[in-house]
C-alpha cells in the first residue's frame, strides 16, 4: 500500500525543488513491464516540459490533477497552437486524455501542481516520447521565456 498523503507529496515537492528540471516523478508501478503505468509528477511553476508526442509507443495518456492548476496545450506539426485545456484539482475539468499522435505539453498555472499520470504498459523508455524539434529544448537559454509564453496563453 502506498498513500499519496501530504507527507509523501511534500517530500516529492522538496525533491522537485532541488531538481534542475523543477519537477519530480514517482513511479507507482513496479516495473516498465507492468500492464498499467502509474506515476505522480510534482511540477513547480517554472518547470518547462518540452512539447512532445507519443507516436512511437502509441498509447493515450490520462492526466489527473491532484493539486494546483495546469494547462495542456496541443500543437500542429509546425508548432502552431491547436487547442488549450485548463484543468486542475477541484476545477470544472480535473482530468484530460491525450492521444498518442497529439503534440502537447503541460504547464503549471499555479506555484506548484501535482499530476497523476496513467498509461497502458509495458513502457519502452526508448520510445517514450518524441520531442518537438520546433520547440525550445529543456535547459536552453530560451526555455524560461518560451514557458512564460505558453503560460500566458491561459491569461
Amino acid at each position: 500500500m502506498k498513500a499519496l498523503d501530504r507527507v509523501f507529496l511534500d517530500d516529492l515537492g522538496r525533491r522537485a525543488a532541488a531538481s534542475p528540471r523543477r519537477r519530480q516523478h514517482f513511479n507507482l508501478h513496479a516495473s516498465h513491464a507492468d500492464p498499467c503505468q502509474r506515476l505522480v509528477n510534482y511540477l513547480w511553476g517554472d518547470s518547462y516540459i518540452r512539447p512532445h508526442r507519443h507516436s512511437a509507443d502509441p498509447k493515450p495518456e490520462t492526466l489527473i490533477a491532484l493539486q494546483g492548476a495546469m494547462g495542456c496545450i496541443g500543437f500542429d506539426d509546425s508548432g502552431a497552437v491547436t487547442w488549450l485545456v485548463r484543468f486542475g484539482a477541484g476545477a470544472d475539468c480535473s482530468a484530460i486524455v491525450v492521444e498518442p499522435d497529439e503534440w502537447h505539453t503541460v504547464v503549471a498555472l499555479s506555484d506548484t501542481a501535482i499530476l497523476f499520470e496513467v498509461k497502458a504498459g509495458p513502457f519502452d523508455p526508448w520510445a517514450a516520447k518524441e520531442s518537438a524539434l520546433w520547440a525550445t529544448e529543456e535547459g536552453s537559454e530560451t526555455a524560461s521565456a518560451y514557458l512564460l509564453q505558453l503560460q500566458a496563453l491561459f491569461d
